[in-house]
């Protein structure tokens, strides 16, 4: 039975419920059974479907999840969320501390209060509240807009849809959206099952799961999130980070307890070693310490760069390391015909995920290292990302087990293998080599070649093993009948698919010379052998001489491209490409505009309003170079969302760092 008031029922329960469970998901000290709590919830979601008019913004009915997004739309900060710089050891964290002492010309004996806070492995996110209701939740994005992803945070059940006690009119609120270690294994564990591709680490989970566009996936996993600062806050006067955190905790919003006020850099240290300890024991990942002045008059006084407040830093842990077994050692053949010996391993955890293999590199870094089968070793993650041996515990070593040799013919297809003179690779020299073959095909069909999409690796093995096809050229000639008679392809995939092989062939020349796989030719290259020569015709006619006059082009890069144009495989695929037709031309770029000459530009993580590739080519078009690793000549580095290592190889060069506003006003592009 509907109760007389239901507008004054549906607001009570919301209340009752959002109360509740602030107590259980954020204090984890519940006050009524789960039992209660379920009624009350069925309560309210029977009376919200009775009156659908009536439902509140911030009812906890409002987390299961909405029907799936269009596109995720934009959300412009209200005061811009910075990127940090890292320090990665102590004489760095005492280094940063001397800079804000200089800033605020300080002697070095004089206590500096900071505020010690663990830097969780998640996505940052801002939350920002009207009249203490929800209103927008966004990513970081490139730091002055963030990617809406409200009805994904939603979802999120520590997350308050309304606040607690008297909040301002509007706060944006920063925080860190993240799985547990538990959280992260269950779901890897379910695309396992499923046939997924598993998530590398817990901030890739995350980052995944708050831009799913059906929010109902991210209602199933189950993220969590804790809360750090603020951006915008109206009609709020505070003086200091520790009393914003409590500031925050009395808006009912879950800040983190271990966070640490202390009075000095020694005191930071204390808690950077006391953590790097005792991370272990936490229920979450976190992969360093942020550091931050406490005092926000003092923050005011040492600024921020383009990039990041010099008021702070992130402490990164040093890489973890695990002891296990090596089980075997198997071969892989690569698209070029490299033999690359990989280490199966049995599983450890370690900085976030399951490890079980690693790739030995090549017979000289196995003979370097002395890897045998059997032998207990210590591994970490390079660049806490990609698993490599570090070191052989010898004194574990049982008995004399034989030294690993790559075979000498090709394990897939039985051709001899050979070494060249001054190479590290061994390689298999047969182009037929089905797994040559099929990583080909998967270069050729990925998202920097010619984005062919649904042409995964169970659909190209089957194609290769069918014998459907035996080159890249021979996808343009498939049919719907032969796509649909694979397995578990049905015939809306297969539309699909031959959807996705047609609109490839409108892909840039630059696009295409990447894909077809040639030894030594990358998409930097490629992009540079495009603009120089205008169509796939004239690469093909290029002498070794003129490519070699194109910038940025050796005569080993020239040898190669020559050599594959020339034989009788490449003239018969390129035929076939072009009868099919695939054969973009391009148009010279103008030499009008040269304002980035002599510049050199390297991209890293992802940019919101245009392609990698695109940035690349507009600083081309403007007389500038665009490279792909970061050194002293680099003139600038460009960080989108989520920079890695290149971004922490600029700081440390001293290279100027632009953000992907900052590099659209350079080049004249509206922001």
């Amino acid at each position: 039975m509907s109760p007389s008031d239901p507008a004054s029922r549906i607001a009570e329960l919301t209340q009752l419920l959002n109360y509740h469970a602030h107590r259980y998901y954020v204090l984890d000290s519940p006050e009524v059974s789960d039992a209660q709590y379920d009624s009350w919830y069925r309560e309210l979601r029977d009376l919200e479907e009775q009156y659908p008019e009536l439902a509140r913004p911030d009812s906890p009915t409002q987390r299961v999840g909405a029907p799936p997004a269009e596109a995720f739309g934009t959300v412009v900060h209200g005061v811009p969320m910075l990127s940090l710089d890292n320090a990665f050891n102590e004489a760095e964290l005492r280094e940063f501390d001397a800079r804000v002492r200089r800033f605020l010309d300080l002697d070095p004996s004089a206590d500096l209060p900071y505020v010690c806070e663990l830097k969780i492995d998640g996505l940052a996110i801002s939350l920002t509240y009207e009249a203490g209701v929800l209103a927008r939740g966004a990513t970081r994005g490139d730091g002055t807009t963030g990617e809406d992803i409200t009805q994904n945070l939603r979802t999120i059940r520590s997350l308050p849809l309304g606040l607690q006690g008297s909040p301002p009119a509007r706060v944006e609120v920063r925080g860190e959206a993240f799985l547990s270690k538990t959280e992260f294994e269950r779901v890897n564990r379910e695309r396992d099952e499923a046939g997924e591709p598993l998530f590398a680490n817990p901030r890739n989970a995350a980052a995944g799961s708050v831009r799913q566009l059906d929010s109902s996936i991210t209602a199933r996993r189950k993220l969590d999130a804790y809360f750090y600062g603020t951006g915008l806050l109206e009609g709020q006067a505070l003086t200091t980070h520790a009393e914003e955190l409590d500031y925050l905790r009395s808006l009912g919003l879950r800040v983190n307890t271990t966070s640490r006020l202390v009075s000095s850099v020694e005191g930071a240290l204390e808690y950077v070693h006391e953590w790097a300890e005792r991370r272990h024991d936490l229920p979450y990942e976190t992969d360093g310490v942020v550091v931050k002045l406490n005092s926000f008059a003092q923050q005011r006084t040492v600024g921020a760069t383009s990039h990041g407040p010099r008021w702070a830093i992130a402490y990164k842990f040093p890489a973890e390391r695990q002891e296990t077994v090596i089980e075997d050692i198997i071969v892989q053949v690569g698209r070029t015909g490299a033999l690359t010996p990989v280490a199966r391993m049995t599983p450890v955890f370690i900085d976030g995920s399951t490890v079980s293999s690693a790739t030995l590199h090549n017979q000289d870094e196995i003979d370097r290292k002395d890897v045998r089968i059997g032998d207990r070793v210590v591994i970490q993650k390079a660049g806490d990302i990609i698993p490599e041996v570090v070191e052989v515990l010898k004194d574990g070593r049982v008995g004399d087990p034989p030294r690993f040799r790559l075979p000498a013919t090709c394990p897939v297809c039985g051709t001899p293998v050979v070494r060249e003179t001054g190479e590290v690779v061994t390689r298999c020299p047969n182009p037929s080599c089905p797994a040559q073959i099929k990583n080909t095909i998967r270069h050729f069909a990925s998202r920097g070649a010619m984005d062919i999409e649904g042409l995964g690796p169970a659909i190209t093995d089957q194609l290769v093993d069918r014998g459907l096809v035996r080159d890249v050229s021979d996808l343009y000639a498939l049919t719907k009948e032969q796509i649909a008679a694979l397995d578990r392809m049905a015939d809306k995939s297969a539309d699909n698919l031959i959807g996705a092989i047609a609109a490839s062939k409108s892909r840039p020349l630059d696009r295409l010379l990447f894909g077809l796989g040639i030894r030594l030719v990358g998409a930097t290259v490629a992009q540079a052998i495009a603009q120089a020569f205008g169509s796939l015709d004239a690469i093909r006619s290029a002498t070794v001489e003129a490519l070699s006059g194109t910038e940025g082009i050796g005569p080993k890069i020239a040898d190669s491209l020559v050599a594959y144009m020339a034989s009788p495989d490449a003239e018969r695929v390129i035929a076939r490409l072009k009868a099919a037709g695939v054969d973009p031309q391009i148009e010279r770029a103008a030499a009008s505009d040269d304002s980035l000459a002599n510049m050199i530009f390297v991209f890293t993580g992802a940019l919101r309003t245009m392609t990698r590739d695109e940035a690349e080519a507009l600083v081309r078009s403007r007389g500038g170079k665009a490279t792909g690793s970061v050194s002293k000549k680099t003139t600038y580095v460009v960080a989108g969302e989520e920079a890695g290592s290149k971004l922490t190889k600029a700081q440390e060069l001293g290279v100027t760092v632009l953000s992907e506003a900052d590099f659209r006003e350079m080049v004249g592009l509206s922001s």
